[in-house]
């Protein structure tokens, strides 16, 4: 992998639109690659404390601090997972590490990684800016021990009231679509913890997917899927399509500089585009790769599902995820914005 760089030389003004309307291959030789699986297999991990115990659920591990607050496993089949997309956002952000056009001359003192999981991020952020305390925050202690000496990791819920005796220069979090049932408030203690001049950067997935050319198959599962998604997710009184006001929400706390930035994430190797055929290779094994992970605690507390209907239902939108004449993707938004200087 290319060593990720964020000097932030001038730039123009970003696109702030989706990517061109995606072209499919004529003849899709992947349709059949009936090798790649949906791994399901389940590993439990146990660590010193009580508190941060796991527990099972419909063959998953979960974490055990704000039981049931957060609808993603955490056993290794989820953290490998986690890993690969790290290296889909490096691929899909040319290499770096985040979008925010951060001076150079401008200082990181004090970092903060919301969500962090497995702190890869914060892992290659705190070696690419030794100068920088980073702090890697989740409700789930998945986190190495070999880290950089500048970064250090906490067990923490951040819907709560934040409570840090530090002012951060940047605040980055990625990937908690599902994960906060009040957005504004987020932003609001983001702006109230940021130093004067701070950056916030927030990217998330929007569901439900969307198709260029309307290539969905009739009664599709996968359009049924992705509805679901919103559904289950609302009924736990969470938003899987929140990354569409989050540059308004951001607008109303009072930030300055906010760019919205949106991408697409093939659902497999379907565009004719090479680059984008290699970002909906690594979606694949990102999303398809454990479906039943990602779907499994919506579908099963949010819609009374069993794990069994869940199974027959996923087999349907797996065959259609590979079939060659479905181009859907989903989108990815970036938004960054900025805290007035003074």
């Amino acid at each position: 992998m290319e060593p990720v760089s964020n000097t932030a030389p001038a730039e123009p003004a970003p696109d702030t639109t989706v990517d061109n309307t995606l072209v499919a291959e004529e003849e899709d030789e992947f349709e059949n690659d009936s090798a790649f699986g949906d791994g399901a297999a389940s590993s439990t991990t146990s660590i010193g404390s009580s508190i941060l115990k796991y527990r099972e659920e419909n063959g998953r591990t979960y974490h055990a601090y704000k039981d049931s607050q957060y609808v993603l496993p955490s056993d290794e089949n989820e953290l490998d997972r986690l890993d690969l997309q790290h290296h889909l956002f490096l691929l899909t952000q040319k290499g770096k590490l985040y979008l925010s056009p951060i001076p150079k001359e401008q200082q990181l003192h004090r970092v903060l990684d919301v969500g962090t999981g497995t702190g890869i991020w914060a892992i290659d952020f705190a070696d690419e800016h030794p100068e920088a305390q980073v702090v890697g925050v989740d409700l789930s202690p998945t986190q190495p021990n070999m880290v950089p000496p500048n970064l250090s990791f906490q067990i923490d819920d951040l819907e709560d009231t934040w409570v840090f005796s530090h002012k951060f220069d940047f605040i980055y979090t990625r990937m908690l679509v599902g994960s906060f049932a009040n957005w504004p408030r987020f932003f609001e203690q983001a702006y109230e913890n940021l130093a004067p001049g701070g950056w916030l950067e927030v990217t998330d997935i929007c569901f439900p997917g969307r198709s260029d050319d309307n290539s969905w198959l009739p009664d599709s599962a996968l359009k049924k899927w992705s509805q679901l998604m919103i559904e289950s997710a609302a009924k736990l009184g969470r938003f899987s399509d929140s990354a569409v006001s989050y540059k308004q929400q951001m607008e109303t706390v009072g930030f300055e500089n906010v760019i919205e930035i949106q991408n697409k994430w093939p659902t497999r190797e379907w565009p004719k585009d090479p680059k984008m055929k290699e970002i909906g290779m690594w979606n694949k094994e990102n999303m398809l790769g454990d479906l039943h992970g990602i779907s499994v605690a919506l579908f099963t507390r949010g819609l009374g599902w069993s794990n069994e209907e869940l199974e027959v239902f996923l087999a349907s939108v797996r065959k259609e995820w590979m079939t060659s004449s479905v181009h859907v993707y989903f989108p990815i938004y970036t938004v960054y914005a900025q805290k007035k200087a003074t």
